[in-house]
């Protein structure tokens, strides 16, 4: 290799950890091509989310008449399953198979529970909303088909998740496991951009078939991505299987990650950010349609926006905390942030601005993403040894259990209010423009419950020398 061509090489992978960030994520071990191909079941689980509740809530409320409060409620039955991810998270590190596995049973149950949701969804939404193709039918069979299909998808995208993040931090050297945890979650933000993308042109002329297309369309590509990102990765370890079988006690493995490092606290700050970012979840796209009168193409690019928000901040949540930063600093940073993002959403009806809102949007996301990183992080910087799965149940089941109330009562709020005409201060609009001024007060409740977790001990300073890596 000549000079020049030296010096271009060097170039190229010194740029790598610059512009992609989880570059270095990568080991002789664990191959960047290999990781990539491990995240392929966060884009599964995007793109289940932003089917719920983007795309689908959307349809839901607008197209087919469905009632918001019912909306809502549907697309809050995963909270059912969200607190049991604690437990699959544990089970996941303590089980054994006849083949040696721990995690791939599991995630592979969670791909057939999502992928049975996902098949019978469409039939069962188009039963409740009593459309001409399924007049015949009682609404209650509607109403029990779409909440046990909701339920499913759910309960399989939090099965899957939990356990699927554990899988890439068992792979991954303990040196690399924040990093790669991150590059999860940003191919669950680029998994929820493209799908946005890709519902919105199948989706932008409505017509009953093709939602019936656009959802067995997601099933079958549920059961590709997650075959694709299991095939090959946990090595099967038949000498685990041989031992004796030592049962594990989950309340003694609770109480000990519960000692760490104010875990109780923690876990409250999540919960109660995570609510003030979600409660919109459900009426972003229907405000859009109904109040500024855009079309489907159009507000479902605004979970797309969500995405790229986020994304952004994960991106620099990452490069701040890899030169020392405290994460609970991080996650401060983004719930201030959300609170001029929820207002811009506010005033974007008496202005009639789609621009407003859709900076809006894109800033919540952006907020969402600091808060997000930065709680994590701090969890998974004080999880006991051995126990990740543990670790990452607990906060994956306080974040959806706080996200599936807050979807519910955003909805249920907005009927409520919408239904009160001596209130209508900003008319049609002020039963979303309620539930948005509740998540600003919300964000400074968490603002405030946070404050004796920064007084631990002082911010740490920047150390500019430090190698960039991500944690989320």
């Amino acid at each position: 290799m000549n000079r020049v061509s030296r010096k271009a090489m060097q170039s190229w992978v010194a740029m790598g950890p610059k512009f992609l960030p989880f570059a270095d994520a990568a080991t002789d071990d664990l191959p960047l091509s290999r990781l990539l191909r491990l995240s392929l079941f966060q884009v599964s689980v995007g793109m289940a989310l932003v089917l719920m509740i983007g795309t689908l809530n959307r349809v839901m409320i607008v197209e087919l008449d469905v009632p918001a409060s019912l909306v809502a409620i549907m697309i809050s039955m995963p909270l059912l399953f969200a607190p049991f991810r604690t437990v699959i998270g544990f089970r996941s590190d303590n089980h054994r198979s006849a083949l040696g596995w721990r995690r791939v049973p599991y995630i592979w149950r969670g791909t057939m529970i999502q992928f049975g949701g996902l098949a019978m969804m469409p039939f069962a939404l188009l039963v409740l909303s009593g459309t001409n193709e399924a007049a015949n039918a009682p609404v209650w069979i509607g109403q029990l088909g779409a909440g046990v299909s909701f339920l499913l998808v759910g309960a399989g995208l939090h099965t899957i998740q939990t356990v699927g993040l554990a899988l890439a931090t068992d792979l991954a050297p303990v040196e690399s496991r924040p990093k790669v945890v991150g590059l999860m979650y940003v191919m669950l933000l680029v998994g929820m951009i493209v799908a946005a993308g890709i519902f919105g042109l199948l989706l932008s002329d409505f017509t009953p078939m093709k939602l019936i297309q656009a959802i067995q369309g997601a099933a079958v590509t549920t059961i590709a991505l997650n075959i694709a990102a299991l095939w090959k990765q946990e090595p099967r370890n038949r000498a685990r299987a041989a031992e004796p079988v030592q049962e594990r006690s989950f309340r003694r493995s609770w109480d000990s990650f519960l000692e760490g490092g104010q875990a109780v606290r923690r876990l409250i700050a999540v919960g109660l950010g995570t609510m003030a970012f979600s409660m919109e979840d459900v009426l972003l796209e229907p405000y859009g349609g109904q109040i500024l009168h855009l079309p489907v193409s159009a507000t479902t690019a605004l979970t797309a926006a969500l995405a790229v928000g986020g994304l952004f901040g994960f991106w620099l949540a990452s490069r701040i905390l890899s030169r020392g930063y405290d994460p609970f600093r991080m996650a401060c940073w983004g719930a201030a942030m959300g609170i001029p993002a929820f207002l811009s959403v506010i005033f974007a009806a008496p202005y009639a601005s789609a621009i407003l809102f859709g900076c809006g949007a894109l800033s919540i996301g952006f907020g969402a993403g600091l808060f997000g990183h930065g709680t994590l992080t701090a969890t998974m910087n004080m999880a006991p040894p051995g126990q990740s799965g543990l670790a990452l149940g607990a906060w994956g089941a306080v974040q959806a259990t706080a996200a599936g109330l807050a979807v519910a009562a955003g909805g249920i709020i907005r009927d409520v209010v919408a239904g009160m005409p001596a209130h209508q201060w900003m008319g049609e609009a002020t039963g979303y423009v309620t539930v948005y001024s509740f998540e600003v007060a919300l964000l400074c409740i968490t603002l405030i419950a946070m404050v004796p977790l920064l007084k631990q001990g002082r911010a740490p300073t920047l150390d500019l020398k430090a190698s960039s890596s991500v944690v989320l």
